[in-house]
């Protein structure tokens, strides 16, 4: 399947960027031109059921994985995912095999949701996607108004059939990954809700580094875009 791409730049360099739940490439709206800017040619992808790419009957991680291998070009020099899309690189990167991955804030939990959390979500989830832009903003105090706009619209482009299967956790598993296949960085919202301090301590000794967005929440590169770039220097 091939999917949407939005693409920045068009230098010798590729840098693929994988968005989280709810959002689209338009996330990525500032770190795109920062990367071209640095010689990249940057290729976002919408995940399926995400902004402007198709949507299924049926979603899985492994179905978000092969459609992205289907959409980018394979050996990038550099590949970030954020939350959901940090667990779907993790997934994709043996077959991408970019030069270097750059996790942030991945919902690497360890396990599968709980019962309860599962039966939950979907109701949750839903009630997040019906929120209005200002209370986006009230929630997200540190978010340019571009970004609070561009998420009440993925909101509104969302496919809500994703919950049939993955919105309940059963189509999701949220395994961390168990080796580092290329050289990675992982980085983190202070005090993450997705990855715990032993989790993190796990990824160090695989050999992932780990460095905290001290004041940031899960949306590390909406809610402080300076000390997100500030983190990802040495790997851009």
């Amino acid at each position: 399947m091939q999917l949407f791409t939005r693409e920045w730049g068009t230098g010798d360099r590729v840098a693929v960027l994988v968005h989280g739940l709810f959002s689209s490439s338009r996330t990525w709206h500032r770190l795109g031109p920062a990367l071209a800017d640095e010689g990249y040619r940057v290729v976002a992808v919408d995940l399926a059921g995400h902004g402007q790419s198709p949507r299924l009957e049926n979603y899985s991680l492994a179905g978000l994985v092969r459609s992205i291998a289907d959409s980018v070009p394979l050996r990038p020099e550099l590949a970030i995912g954020h939350s959901l899309g940090g667990l779907t690189l993790s997934r994709l990167i043996r077959r991408l095999q970019p030069g270097r991955a750059v996790y942030i804030d991945p919902a690497f939990l360890g396990t599968r949701l709980p019962w309860w959390q599962r039966a939950g979500a979907p109701m949750l989830f839903h009630s997040l996607l019906n929120r209005p832009a200002r209370a986006v903003a009230r929630s997200n105090p540190r978010w340019h108004k571009d970004d609070v706009e561009i998420e009440v619209s993925d909101y509104a482009a969302f496919d809500r059939r994703f919950f049939r299967r993955f919105g309940d956790g059963r189509a999701m598993p949220l395994s961390a990954p168990d080796r580092m296949v290329v050289p990675s960085l992982m980085m983190l919202a202070d005090r993450s809700r997705l990855v715990t301090a032993t989790m993190a301590d796990r990824m160090r000794g695989l050999g992932f580094e780990v460095r905290v967005v001290a004041g940031a929440g899960h949306t590390v590169h909406r809610d402080d875009f300076d000390g997100f770039r500030r983190a990802l220097h040495g790997w851009v």
